[in-house]
């Protein structure tokens, strides 16, 4: 062979001797369940469906995947809903509609999702796939394939973080762009739809759990074909497997060669696994460190002087101001959490929510905020006036709950605590961050408010030029 760029790879043979991960053995499962499903006889019925002036081919609804579970693996309505939520986690079948990835026991229509993406084919794509994605987005049909927000603010951090192969990613986008306009139209919508439902699973909704990820710890604990283990004395091989350096007996043979080449499979796939693992952590510090580091007093230098440097307090100041900086409403833009803790950034987001009729979700969450930090002895009758203003019938500021969150708060009621109302305040502030905080920023309100700042700034520097000359 060669010497050069070798790239270590795990041969079909090698990895099928290789013991299966406990994900894998997971996901066989599952797909076995599925391959159910999709049994033309005894399956889901799959049929296309007539809308207004289209048609909806391939689908089936989420009553009937209910209906088969009951009735095929014999369980009950919860746990046949819970199995499919948890099937449609992983991708293999999805909502049309929807980008989260749950089951609903309604006429929600679904989709099965292609083997060519099922999670077992541990393919892991990288960044520059998602940006080839969005970027082919932005190219095809606005009305049916439009970006939602965190799609849009995923691809403006890309875009940032590959400018310098923007222009290579921009034209991957339009050759696929242009190949996917040659395709059926039916097969191009089922296609589409399918390909979004891959990087919904691996690129999920914020707040939504992504079921690609492995804890690190558990990662260590993947079952090794030549694993060791903990005895009184140290570190010894496992029995099942002797190795020529921790042999138990005087006899014991060296591993075979099928022994190491399973061993060498193994290793190859996790050291893989982890150096795209490391691949993404670094790329994630990277685009964090680009956002913040204008805010960084190390980095750059803060305008007026570094308090901590110097006696001048006249930063602080601003800060505190009613009248924020240019930097600090750009700020707002970055996370819901940046306007929440700044005072004008709260008022300034309170005012588009009043705007829009939507205030009392702000002032829900701001008032269980307060609720954590009174006085014990306050606390029952803080819970109940909060009760009596947001959620009890007839409130004169209801906020708009799921069911689970509203029962599990109903009962907490009955006993009040200082995080009565905690899955109903996290309820509400997912709400407010998919919903009413990307608007805020598309607001002609927010947008005056950072123009105003600039022009200020850019007078201001006129000025200095002038004085200077």
């Amino acid at each position: 062979m060669a010497e050069g760029n070798w790239t270590p790879s795990v041969s079909s043979n090698g990895a099928a001797a290789a013991e299966e991960s406990p994900n894998m053995i997971v996901y066989r499962k599952m797909e076995d369940i599925v391959t159910r499903m999709q049994d033309e006889k005894t399956g889901v019925p799959i049929r296309t469906v007539k809308s207004f002036l289209s048609k909806i081919p391939s689908v089936f609804t989420g009553a009937d995947i209910v209906q088969w579970l009951v009735k095929n693996l014999l369980t009950e309505d919860q746990e046949s809903l819970h199995l499919g939520t948890l099937i449609a986690a992983h991708g293999y079948f999805f909502p049309i509609s929807d980008h989260v990835l749950t089951l609903k026991d309604d006429g929600t229509f679904y989709r099965f999702q292609t083997p060519y993406f099922w999670p077992s084919n541990c393919w892991e794509p990288e960044n520059t796939d998602y940006a080839v994605y969005l970027c082919k987005r932005t190219m095809q049909n606005k009305a049916r394939l439009e970006l939602a927000d965190y799609e849009a603010e995923s691809l403006a951090r890309l875009q940032r973080a590959f400018a310098r192969k923007w222009e290579f990613i921009f034209m991957q986008a339009d050759a696929q762009a242009k190949v996917d306009k040659k395709r059926d139209k039916i097969e191009r919508k089922i296609l589409d739809s399918q390909e979004r439902a891959f990087w919904d699973v691996h690129r999920p909704v914020p707040g939504c759990v992504n079921t690609t990820e492995m804890d690190i710890k558990k990662s260590c604990r993947i079952k090794n074909p030549h694993r060791t283990r903990k005895s009184v004395y140290g570190l010894q091989s496992d029995s099942r497997h002797p190795s020529p350096t921790h042999s138990t007996t005087r006899d014991a043979q060296p591993p075979t060669e099928e022994e190491l080449k399973r061993q060498v499979a193994f290793l190859q796939a996790q050291l893989d696994r982890h150096r795209m693992k490391m691949s993404k952590v670094s790329e994630s510090l990277i685009a964090y460190t680009e956002q913040y580091g204008d805010y960084d007093p190390f980095l750059c230098i803060p305008e007026p002087s570094n308090p901590w440097h110097t006696e001048d307090v006249t930063l602080w100041d601003t800060e505190a101001s009613k009248e924020p900086s240019q930097s600090r409403v750009r700020l707002w833009s970055f996370t819901m959490e940046a306007v929440l803790k700044d005072p004008v950034g709260r008022d300034q987001f309170l005012k588009f929510l009043e705007s829009e009729f939507s205030s009392e979700n702000l002032r829900f969450w701001l008032a269980v905020q307060d609720l954590k930090r009174r006085p014990l002895r306050e606390v029952p009758a803080r819970a109940a006036e909060i009760w009596q203003e947001f959620l009890a019938p007839g409130a004169p500021s209801a906020i708009n709950l799921d069911s689970r969150s509203y029962d599990r708060t109903q009962q907490n009621v009955r006993e009040p605590g200082r995080y009565t109302f905690e899955d109903a305040q996290e309820h509400i502030y997912k709400l407010m961050k998919s919903d009413s905080y990307a608007r805020f920023l598309r607001s002609s309100v927010y947008q005056e408010l950072l123009q105003a700042k600039k022009k200020v700034k850019s007078v201001t520097a006129k000025r200095l030029t002038s004085l200077v000359q």
